[in-house]
């Protein structure tokens, strides 16, 4: 399945680091990961704390998947607001979704600093607006829901947003604690981390042809031989084949752009980063050279992009609405590519224990906080696989439709 096409502006700017791969297989394993993007990698990072012997396998060289086209917002609030997760799941499981949320924040933010990565993890608040009149109760909804749960957020006016900012809307709210990076630095860094421990093996350029679980013991039968293990996670993010019934996503594309460096931000207040609650919605990030990243404009179209029109006519379409919040800035695009995404029916990721399978598990975030529901996800399957309880793991069961 072809994740995306264009060109792509972490792969261009980003001076990649060594990773170790290549390994002698073990004998046997603790725990075998397949996937090596954010989702692999984050998950491999929390087990090998347990000290437990670990195996990542990618069938092609690790972040290069989605990982490559994500573009670094990390919120811990999702495309479900927490006031319409209420009514969908209950306010108990809605809200200790959204602190979870929270907490893999903190818990990113831990990573970066543990590994000492120089992705640009650069701490940002949020600024979500209304895209029309008619929004203005959904964010004042959405205020008070976040607002008596304990979360930190500010509701603006129009008024306050002319103030602030050169251009107007009807309302807003703003949240802190999220941040930007450039992720595929990041899923190298962490990747080059564990290349370094003993208890951790990476296999990129590896096929996976059979998982077969039998006898307390998991066997993957690869190009490279059978390898054995105690547990397996699929963490292969929005290959459709690989899902599980019921957690099959449904597959749309959407477009992004990264445009040449801009030597006067201060326009941008306190260079926050921007989404509104149209759907689809239109996002924007500044990045630590002083770009412009936008997205938006998705699809309900099961492939990434072929045609370099397509992607080149969705460019320009963002480049008009990031010019028209800030017309004092000149916007050229030096990047734009188109990519495919994931999401689930109900907006929540897959994660835990396949059904039937003991000792299988999978680590799907789908969703736009892809990235903030791995780290999530991460920890509880450690739990999971520690034999730790996890109470939270029951939100994002796969069985919970």
């Amino acid at each position: 399945m072809e994740l995306h096409n264009g060109k792509l502006f972490w792969e261009e700017i980003t001076e990649d680091i060594e990773v170790k791969t290549g390994k002698q297989p073990k004998s046997h394993y603790d725990v075998i990961i397949i996937g090596g993007g954010m989702s692999g990698a984050l998950s491999g990072y929390i087990l090998a704390k347990e000290d437990l012997r670990i195996a990542i396998v990618d069938k092609q060289k690790m972040g290069t998947g989605s990982t490559m086209a994500n573009t670094g917002l990390l919120q811990y609030s999702n495309d479900i607001m927490l006031s319409e997760l209420i009514q969908q799941i209950g306010k108990d499981k809605a809200v200790r979704f959204y602190q979870l949320c929270r907490e893999a924040m903190d818990q990113l933010r831990k990573v970066a600093e543990e590994i000492g990565s120089e992705a640009d993890f650069l701490d940002r608040s949020s600024f979500y607006y209304a895209s029309e009149e008619s929004h203005i109760e959904l964010l004042k909804k959405e205020y008070q829901a976040l607002s008596e749960n304990g979360f930190e957020v500010e509701y603006l006016s129009e008024e306050d947003i002319r103030e602030q900012y050169p251009f107007t809307k009807p309302a807003a709210l703003r949240t802190h604690g999220d941040a930007e990076v450039n992720p595929f630095k990041f899923n190298r860094d962490i990747l080059a981390e564990l290349s370094k421990k003993e208890n951790v093996d990476l296999f990129e350029n590896i096929e996976v042809t059979e998982t077969r679980e039998k006898d307390n013991e998991i066997e993957l039968v690869t190009s490279l031989g059978v390898l054995k293990a105690n547990h397996l996670i699929f963490a292969t993010g929005y290959n459709k084949s690989l899902a599980f019934p019921g957690t099959e996503p449904e597959i749309n594309r959407s477009y992004a752009i990264a445009t040449e460096p801009i030597a006067d931000l201060s326009p941008w207040k306190d260079r926050e980063m921007i989404w509104e609650t149209k759907r689809p919605y239109l996002y924007l990030r500044t990045t630590a050279d002083g770009r412009i990243i936008a997205g938006g404009l998705d699809e309900e179209k099961p492939n990434a992009p072929k045609k370099d029109r397509t992607i080149e006519d969705h460019a320009k379409e963002l480049q008009e609405k990031v010019q028209s919040l800030f017309p004092m800035l000149t916007i050229e695009i030096a990047y734009s590519w188109g990519a495919v995404f994931g999401e689930s029916a109900d907006g929540l990721p897959f994660i835990g224990r396949i059904p039937k399978k003991e000792q299988t598990y999978c680590l799907l975030g789908y969703g736009g906080n892809g990235t903030v529901y791995s780290m999530l996800g991460a920890h509880i399957l450690r739990d999971l696989i520690t034999g730790q309880p996890n109470p939270d793991a029951e939100i994002v069961q796969l069985n919970r439709n």
